[in-house]
Formats: C-alpha cells, sequence, structure tokens
C-alpha cells in the first residue's frame, strides 16, 4: 500500500522525556518500544493480537489505533512477509512508535512500517485524505476502547481515549476495517468476553467465518478476554474453538503462552498445538 508522501511526513518526530518514558523489550527482547509510564501501556493483549495473525499472511497490515505500537511491531516480528500501517490519532503515541523505529535492533521493523495519525473512526472521506485507501490491505487487527461514552471517563487522556468508545460506537471501527480490508483478508479482535454481542452485531453481513477463542486467566476461571477472527466476505459458519489458558494455578505462564509471549509461535485457533 502506498501512502500519501505528505501524510507519512506529517508523523510528529518527538524527543521523549525519558523521565515519562520507558524502553521496553518485547519477543525475548527481538525488539523494543517507548511507551509513556503512565497512560495506557501494552502488554499481553498486544502480544495475543499479534499472535493471531495467520501464520502464512503476507501483504499489509492495518493496526488500527496502534497506540505506541506494541501489537503492529509484534505481527512484524512474527511474520516475515508483512508490512504495517499503525494507524493512531493520538500524536504523542504515534510520535512515540515513530521513535521506537529508530531504536536500535528495530532496523527491520523500521524498514516495513509506515505510521499514519487518523482517528480510526472517521467517515470515507477522512479516511481517504488520511491515505487508507478502499480494500488496500490483506490484515487487519484492534483492540478498540469497551467503555461506552456514557461512562465518566479517565482524567488521563491517554487511558481516556484508549478505554473510551467514541461517538461512533465500536461499529465505526468495524466500519473502517471492512472498507480498507480486501475481499478474503482477515480482522483479529481482542475484547472483553461480556462485550461479544457487540462484535457479533458488527461483524454481521461485514466478515464470516468468525472464529472466537476465550481467553482464561486460569483453567478454573471464566474467560474475561474473547479473541474474534474472521474473513471479509466469507459466508463460512461461526464456530467457538477450544479456550487458551495462560496461567497455571500458581500463577506461572503455561508453557504454550510463554512461546506466545517470546514470539516463538502464533496462536493456534484449533487448539491441537497446545
Amino acid at each position: 500500500m502506498e501512502l500519501k508522501k505528505a501524510y507519512t511526513e506529517n508523523v510528529p518526530q518527538i524527543e521523549p522525556d525519558l523521565e515519562d518514558t520507558t524502553s521496553d523489550a518485547f519477543h525475548d527482547a527481538a525488539f523494543k518500544v517507548l511507551q509513556p509510564k503512565s497512560g495506557h501501556r501494552s502488554g499481553m493483549d498486544a502480544l495475543l493480537l499479534a499472535s493471531s495473525v495467520p501464520q502464512a499472511a503476507y501483504g499489509t497490515l492495518a493496526d488500527l489505533g496502534s497506540g505506541a505500537g506494541v501489537a503492529g511491531f509484534a505481527a512484524l516480528n512474527l511474520n516475515d512477509d508483512l508490512n504495517l500501517l499503525a494507524v493512531e490519532k493520538n500524536k504523542k503515541m504515534a510520535g512515540l512508535a515513530s521513535k521506537s523505529l529508530k531504536l536500535e535492533g528495530n532496523e527491520l521493523l523500521n524498514s516495513r512500517s509506515r505510521i499514519v495519525v487518523a482517528d480510526v473512526t472517521a467517515n470515507g472521506t477522512e479516511r481517504l485524505k488520511a491515505g487508507l485507501e478502499p480494500e488496500s490491505v490483506s490484515h487487519v487487527i484492534m483492540n478498540p476502547p469497551y467503555n461506552k461514552i456514557t461512562l465518566r471517563p479517565s482524567p488521563d487522556i491517554l487511558k481516556a481515549e484508549a478505554y473510551m468508545l467514541g461517538e461512533g460506537g465500536i461499529d465505526a471501527w468495524f466500519r473502517t476495517a471492512a472498507a480498507i480490508i480486501k475481499p478474503g483478508g482477515t480482522l483479529s479482535v481482542i475484547y472483553r468476553t461480556e462485550n461479544l454481542g457487540d462484535i457479533l452485531a458488527c461483524a454481521q453481513g461485514r466478515f464470516g467465518g468468525l472464529e472466537i477463542l476465550p481467553v482464561h486467566s486460569r483453567s478454573s476461571e471464566p474467560a474475561k478476554r474473547i479473541i474474534v477472527r474472521g474473513t471479509r466476505g466469507s459466508r463460512a459458519p461461526m464456530s467457538i474453538v477450544p479456550g487458551l489458558v495462560l496461567h497455571e494455578q500458581d500463577g506461572e505462564f503455561t508453557s504454550y503462552a510463554e512461546k506466545i509471549f517470546k514470539g516463538e509461535t502464533h496462536l493456534d485457533f484449533s487448539g491441537q498445538d497446545r
């Protein structure tokens, strides 16, 4: 996907305040990302989302609401044939992601990444101005905010933007994803289990063949997260696949979860290799 030159040059080239920023290593130190000490910080959810991209994925992956870039960078680390289009409306977070690409050890990520400052929920005209062309990417990942706009927002601006849905709700995120994905391309979403109904409603008529994977902290506990993967335009039936357990009863990561977080494997939706 070719981005409009003026827009790629509009990403803020900030100099992070080291007192307010940390440099965090991911995938067993395969790459580093600058993140704010306070506000929204990416971790397990971002790595799980990245691992849900199909193993044979190629082309361009769009990370909608990319934040500091952890999920998108992790997806690149797992898939050699992918390029990244990171879409983030917060200029500070987009600037951090841009700066992270210049860190020592991130050279391969830098050569395969583009960052766009844009609102994921923008309408078609605004999307085009931002360089988000129709049917231009092969895969999309996203971790949308999960709180309704009616709830009291956090006083921390970064947290409020990360956790609070805008006026268009989650449907606006699905609308953009459906617009930019090529037919047959995949969408992966990580979300709260209690909001599964919203995911299914928004996917209707846009994405089929939905695979719903519950994520359990421990095998004895209900799943608090779900990962849903679907295909643009597919008419295949929906399925609930075997759940993923992250922790043993003693709190240690399960061996499979540890492989995911170290960047050693893709997420197996069949459950056969876990």
